[in-house]
This record gives structure tokens, sequence and C-alpha cells, in this order.
């Protein structure tokens, strides 16, 4: 557990901001990325500081809304051994195993799982979040 923390791709609505991105030495690197600009849900579709469960290129995916104008996604499906998780209460959770993710990051909080959720680099474009 050791608070390993994913990788996350956090951009600005505003235009001309710096982009913030965190790493982990423990993270497996960026999901495979869906083409540039694919719309993944409309910003308003998750509440501030909330997940929802979403789809990014046919595949399971978590979008998380840690600001007013921010967003970060992350792949859905748990390190573990491959379950899909989804957001349930104040965690991101693996119905499998047990394993529990933030909600906002990503960031592995209680194993077995041994790293975080493989981010999926996405921006805000207007009222909605796309792949970046």
């Amino acid at each position: 557990m050791a608070g390993a923390a994913a990788g996350t791709v956090v951009l600005t609505a505003c235009g001309g901001g710096d982009s913030g991105t965190s790493g982990s030495s423990q993270n497996t690197g960026p999901a495979p990325a869906a083409p540039s600009g694919t719309t993944v849900a409309a910003l308003n579709d998750v509440p501030v500081g909330q997940a929802k469960s979403v789809t990014v290129d046919g595949k399971p995916a978590i979008l998380a809304r840690p600001t007013d104008t921010t967003a970060a996604c992350f792949s859905a499906v748990c390190p573990h051994q491959g379950a899909t998780v989804a957001p349930e209460g104040d965690a991101i959770k693996c119905p499998l195993h047990g394993s529990e993710f933030d909600t906002l990051t990503g960031a592995l909080e209680k194993g077995p799982a041994e790293t975080g959720l493989t981010p999926i680099p996405v921006k805000v474009e207007g009222q909605n979040v796309v792949t970046a």
C-alpha cells in the first residue's frame, strides 16, 4: 500500500494555464489513448468532488471532477486482477478483492492491489471533457 499515488492529468478549462500532472514510479503508465478530442462526458455530468463510471474508446473508465473546472480520468480496470472498479461512497472500489482507490486521483488507498489506477489523459474543452 505505502500511499502509492497514481499519476493523473488535470487540466483547467481556461486556456494558457499550466496543466498539473503527478506521477509515480509504481504506475504502469498511461492507458492506450483514445483518439484526441473524443468526448468522454459533459463536465457537468460529474458533480465537483465526485466521480462516475464512463466508457473511453469502448473501455471502462472513471471520470473524476476534482474542482469546478478540472477533470481527471482513470482506467476502471483494477491493477490487481483486472476486475472492473466503480465509484462507491467515498472511494473507487474493486468488487473482486476489495482494493480501494482515491475517488479524485485514482491513488491506491487499500490493497491487495499494489498500484493506483492507470491514468487516461483528458482535458476540459468548453463544457465537455475530451481525451487529450
